[in-house]
């Protein structure tokens, strides 16, 4: 596809005098373009659905969420995954980023990479991927050679592949098993996909981990129940989600967090069931993570 036929190269014609608008005008005219962003991912909600339900089934086989990409795309990829470590106490092997050139390419363009099929298989080969895992390729323009040999071979593989796009019928649309196609319209800045089509990408990003988790137990009501305490304000959250999933006080759940090793999960099914550490960490196991089940 001719990049000049792709909706993210084209030219927006509301900002055709960008560079003559005041600070105020620029500002007000980015921000209804960027309200476009929520809307189009409504469009797709359907094909995000059948993404998280996938991605759940294949983590409780044991699998792991991988998404790829070049340029920012690569680069949004790594921040989803990075942030799932301290918010849902996940290992860092759980859910990776991968981004063409390596990660020296998330400060610095690494020229070429992003053009190479053979470089995205590889990146996948060294991280032995199996059929349990699902692969996310990321390409605003829906035609990145990088993401597209990754999930070619994804598919040799028998690994889930998905493809999020900012064009319709895009090419990596053709190689994954659930395409995700947010049409957000041109850029206010020709063909500078950080924009409305970067924002489009982590919205769905956050949609696709955040959904999952709570897929697998990760999530307690509203709160991040798997979340680790690594360092001191992340120790007076995990106090405070206690108190606010048991309705305790404060020093109910010090010494919860405490007698559970600073578990924040299992301080809970022992302050809401009464129970003892051994008592409740079996009746989580059994809950096969989730405290709702384990409570009722």
């Amino acid at each position: 596809m001719d990049l000049e036929k792709l909706t993210t190269e084209t030219r927006n014609r509301k900002t055709m005098s960008l560079d003559t608008l005041s600070v105020k005008e620029m500002l007000t005219l980015m921000n209804q373009e960027d309200q476009q962003v929520p809307l189009a991912i409504k469009q797709v909600l359907p094909q995000i659905e059948s993404a998280v339900n996938s991605i759940v089934v294949n983590f409780k086989a044991g699998g792991r969420l991988i998404y790829m990409g070049a340029g920012t795309s690569g680069r949004l990829g790594v921040l989803d995954a990075a942030e799932c470590v301290p918010t849902f106490g996940t290992s860092p092997e759980m859910v990776q980023g991968l981004i063409a050139g390596g990660m020296s390419a998330m400060t610095v363009a690494v020229e070429g990479a992003e053009d190479s099929l053979e470089l995205g298989k590889q990146d996948l080969i060294y991280l032995k991927l199996t059929p349990h895992d699902t692969v996310v390729g990321i390409a605003a323009s829906g035609r990145t050679p990088y993401v597209i040999g990754g999930l070619d071979y994804a598919h040799t593989v028998g690994a889930m592949t998905i493809s999020i796009a900012c064009n319709s019928e895009a090419i990596i649309s053709q190689h994954a098993q659930i395409p995700i196609e947010v049409e957000v319209g041109p850029e206010v800045l020709t063909g500078s996909t950080r924009l409305k089509s970067g924002t489009a990408q982590k919205l769905v990003l956050n949609m696709l981990s955040t959904a999952s988790m709570v897929g697998i137990g990760k999530v307690y009501k509203n709160l991040m129940v798997d979340v680790k305490p690594t360092n001191e304000k992340l120790v007076e959250r995990a106090k405070r989600i206690i108190v606010q999933a048991t309705d305790c006080s404060s020093d109910d759940a010090a010494n919860a967090f405490e007698v559970a090793n600073h578990d924040v999960k299992l301080a809970i099914v022992m302050v809401l069931t009464g129970m003892s550490k051994d008592e409740a960490s079996q009746r989580l196991n059994q809950a096969h993570g989730f405290v709702r089940q384990a409570v009722n």
